[in-house]
């Protein structure tokens, strides 16, 4: 912090930090500075601290309809912050919460939300097998399988990665090794009856190397 004082510090479920961490927070979010065993005093007035917790995150997920589906989405939100410091209060002493300027409550993942992060995990796939000059393309009901396999809505779309690599990854992975994939193919993902299909066809306007060599010798 000394050299990089203009910093944003991010404290990832902060729920499951040691008592001495709040200690030193109530000093840099009262104070906006810290002095550490030694005496020497960092600032931190110009630095942004966030704190993320799941705390109230199970009791949302499963709580009564209308967390989620209410109309008037203004009262769902309302309804879900006041259950978050609700176990906020439970959780931590008044002492630090008075110390928070704002509390931001993510509403629930949507399932228009997880495609896009479906699609995302997948462009980052994509970009890494075009290394091998091949390319991946799945389907809505692949991507809609692995949402329904891996999206906890407690835990958010972490899970959903997990399950990106081992339905697709870890099966490309294997298929490379034994050979079953090639430069030059374009994989198409699918699921149907219940499994993960992989079908490969030849990328449009593919010209095997050997090909090319040929024709540049002539």
């Amino acid at each position: 912090m000394r050299r990089r004082p203009f910093s944003v510090v991010l404290f990832d479920e902060i729920e499951k930090a040691h008592p001495d961490i709040f200690n030193s927070l109530l000093q840099i979010l009262e104070e906006g500075r810290l002095t550490d065993g030694q005496g020497r005093v960092v600032d931190f007035k110009n630095t942004v601290i966030i704190m993320t917790t799941n705390l109230g995150a199970r009791d949302i997920a499963g709580g009564p309809v209308g967390f989620q589906v209410e109309n008037d989405s203004a009262v769902s939100y309302d309804r879900m912050r006041a259950k978050v410091s609700e176990e906020l209060k439970k959780h931590f002493k008044p002492e630090f919460l008075n110390r928070v300027d704002d509390t931001i409550v993510f509403p629930q993942l949507s399932p228009a939300e997880l495609l896009q992060i479906v699609d995302l995990f997948g462009k980052r796939l994509s970009e890494r097998l075009l290394d091998r000059d091949m390319t991946i393309e799945l389907t809505l009901a692949a991507k809609e399988r692995l949402i329904q396999v891996g999206h906890d809505p407690a835990l958010g779309a972490r899970p959903l990665r997990r399950a990106i690599q081992q339905q697709v990854e870890d099966a490309l992975s294997e298929k490379i090794l034994h050979g079953e994939l090639h430069a030059g193919d374009h994989v198409h993902v699918d699921f149907i009856d219940g499994e993960f299909v992989f079908t490969t066809s030849k990328q449009e306007g593919w010209v095997e190397p050997e090909a090319i060599t040929a024709g540049d010798n002539a």
